[in-house]
């Protein structure tokens, strides 16, 4: 039986849909819930054969973007992180009317690097892929890893990640090798650069998986969508900055009040 995870909490008038990465789950924003819940409603989604949403398999971006849709509320804010930035984005092009906001974190329109574009090198995706099927569990330990290298808070941030991932049944290798195709092939550069949306983008400065190079790239191309470089931070800013994170999420919202 397909089944999508989202739990509601929190005691704000805003709607705020919170989307993972590539191989956790909705418990990653456990750090942040207790910084947000004021202000917000949180929508803490568990994607599609990810966590809690069982009986799903791989599927497409469109396809993942239309069933997390599904149960959305009217008009929220949507914040996607790494992998689930581009679901929220997916979401934000193809039903805008329903999108209040887009918050990216960590994530990329384009996630392969290629020409002159900042990313992960087609064949480490590739490698990913390759491993999956050899050593599944190190290979998603590995990933994670990766998200909090330099910062100082690294090894502390690394135990938090897999602690999610192992908090619930593992997704199954069809899942995460279908999420991987989704950072390999994903090019939302051009669509995003016509969006009208209030959208802000967050990096970390450190981070191995989006280089921060990208929001300046970005800050050219669309002038409608301010970037923050979190310095300090990795890949996963929330986890590693929570105050500083929530409170950007928290100024965006009520800047964009309408």
């Amino acid at each position: 039986m397909k089944q999508l995870y989202w739990n509601i909490c929190g005691e704000g008038d805003r709607d705020l849909v919170l989307l993972h990465g590539w191989g956790l789950n909705a418990e990653v924003w456990h750090c942040i819930i207790d910084r947000l819940a004021p202000h917000f409603r949180l929508h803490l989604v568990d994607l599609p054969g990810y966590g809690r949403s069982h009986g799903f398999g791989a599927m497409s971006l469109a396809e993942m973007a239309e069933i997390v849709l599904q149960q959305a509320p009217q008009h929220a804010i949507w914040l996607g992180w790494s992998m689930g930035g581009l679901v929220a984005s997916q979401v934000a092009l193809t039903h805008s009317e329903h999108v209040r906001g887009l918050i990216t974190v960590s994530s990329s329109p384009c996630f392969t690097a290629h020409d002159e574009w900042p990313g992960i090198r087609p064949e480490v995706l590739a490698g990913f892929q390759q491993q999956l099927s050899e050593d599944f569990q190190r290979t998603v330990e590995r990933f994670l890893a990766l998200q909090t290298l330099g910062t100082e808070s690294a090894r502390q941030d690394a135990r938090l990640l897999k602690a999610v991932v192992l908090q619930h049944q593992m997704p199954a290798v069809d899942v995460l090798t279908g999420g991987l195709d989704i950072l390999r092939t994903a090019d939302l550069r051009e669509e995003l650069a016509n969006s009208s949306l209030p959208f802000l983008r967050i990096y970390g400065y450190l981070d191995g998986l989006v280089p921060r190079k990208v929001a300046s790239l970005l800050d050219s191309k669309w002038p409608h969508s301010p970037s923050v470089v979190m310095k300090g931070c990795a890949h996963a800013p929330f986890v590693s900055h929570p105050n500083e994170f929530s409170k950007l999420i928290i100024d965006f919202s009520q800047q964009n009040d309408a």
